[in-house]
């Protein structure tokens, strides 16, 4: 058996997450903690009392986000269970490089705090959209992404098999919804965020992230990193760092990380953190491994009880 580790996105926040874990486990408690000294305010209330409103604040989702997923990996390593490679979604991939020792979980708190700032500046609300296309091809939706007229779109999110995230200025994003309908699409979704992410009206953000990465060390990984800007298994930090400035305005290519993982053995994936958002794409691209969860006891319990039949 070879097991990735998967850590989700944004999108997956809900609150109460985490809640089940701190209350159970010390090791959940410890991380909520160390974020709380971090950020200056208390992480734990945030995510587990809310207000919603305030929770999905991208500078607030981030590192709220990044600690329940870390809460939970931690739980998992204390019950002996580590994974063979991780990877996750977007800002999941700094989940994925604290879990695999390559930047400390308080500098990632703050890192990602910084990022989501970045990211809501870069670009004026209500500037930029995103919109989840179902049941087009990828070479279907470049092409419509190329003809639209009214202002820059592109695909953002290679997610799965008939999936893609596409993100731009508000007009040309809806311009490509449109001519993704008349072409076919079975869905099409305007998503509920605040910033356009990975695409190329995150440059400025990116070289804002750029320049605070270059205050930090990255160590060499623990095991590989297998990343979004490329779907390459990454085992050096430098390289790491250069690619999570690339990831931010650079489509994510999610389907090609799961087929990567999948093609050099990783037959258990088991995602760590909120919500079943990855579970639910993997099995889209790779029918036949096995899926698991942990974001709370009942799915720990579950999670330890697959692993180990």
């Amino acid at each position: 058996m070879k097991t990735a580790f998967l850590f989700p996105g944004q999108g997956s926040q809900v609150v109460g997450m985490g809640k089940d874990l701190c209350d159970n486990f010390e090791e959940a408690r410890t991380v909520y903690d160390e974020a709380s000294a971090a950020l200056g305010y208390d992480v734990s209330d945030l995510s587990f009392n809310g207000p919603k409103d305030e929770l999905n604040k991208t500078f607030r989702t981030q590192p709220c986000l990044l600690t329940a997923s870390i809460a939970a990996y931690k739980v998992l390593q204390a019950k002996g269970i580590t994974p063979d490679v991780v990877a996750g979604h977007s800002l999941g991939e700094y989940s994925a490089i604290v879990a695999a020792g390559v930047l400390p979980f308080s500098d990632a708190a703050g890192l990602t705090e910084k990022r989501g700032t970045f990211m809501q500046e870069a670009v004026p609300e209500g500037k930029g959209l995103m919109a989840a296309i179902i049941g087009i091809s990828r070479d279907v939706m470049d092409r419509i992404c190329l003809s639209v007229r009214s202002g820059y779109v592109s695909p953002a999110n290679y997610n799965c098999p008939g999936q893609i995230v596409i993100a731009g200025e508000k007009e040309a994003v809806e311009e490509a919804m449109a001519l993704a309908t008349e072409a076919g699409a079975r869905k099409v979704v305007a998503l509920a965020v605040s910033a356009p992410s990975h695409c190329t009206l995150m440059v400025g953000a990116s070289k804002r992230l750029g320049e605070l990465l270059e205050s930090l060390r990255f160590a060499t990984p623990a095991v590989p990193v297998v990343n979004n800007a490329d779907a390459m298994f990454l085992t050096n930090g430098d390289r790491i760092k250069v690619s999570l400035i690339k990831q931010l305005n650079s489509p994510l290519l999610w389907e090609d990380s799961v087929r990567a993982m999948t093609e050099s053995g990783i037959d258990t994936y088991v995602e760590v953190g909120p919500g079943r958002v990855l579970s639910g794409l993997v099995k889209r691209i790779s029918s036949s491994v096995r899926i698991f969860n942990v974001e709370d006891s009942a799915s720990l319990d579950k999670t330890i009880q697959g692993l180990t039949a």
